[in-house]
């Protein structure tokens, strides 16, 4: 699911995203967004913090986040 999202969020493979994400950890310009296990995970952690964002296959939505964008 992973390798999908970048790819479809960001026209880059998951091997170009963790390529950027260790350029920027190595320059000291920034850290990749913390990972997670599963999707029940996502949303515990969105649900109980409005500053984050995370995403989840649509078809654990539920209503304890809110679906911000959908990405085909």
């Amino acid at each position: 699911m992973r390798d999908d999202f970048y790819q479809k969020a960001t026209g880059k493979t998951g091997v170009q995203v963790k390529a950027f994400w260790s350029k920027q950890i190595f320059s000291g310009k920034g850290q990749p967004p913390k990972e997670v296990g599963d999707s029940a995970a996502v949303k515990g952690l969105v649900a109980n913090n409005p500053n984050l964002i995370g995403y989840i296959d649509k078809s654990a939505l539920d209503g304890s986040v809110k679906q911000v964008l959908s990405l085909k």
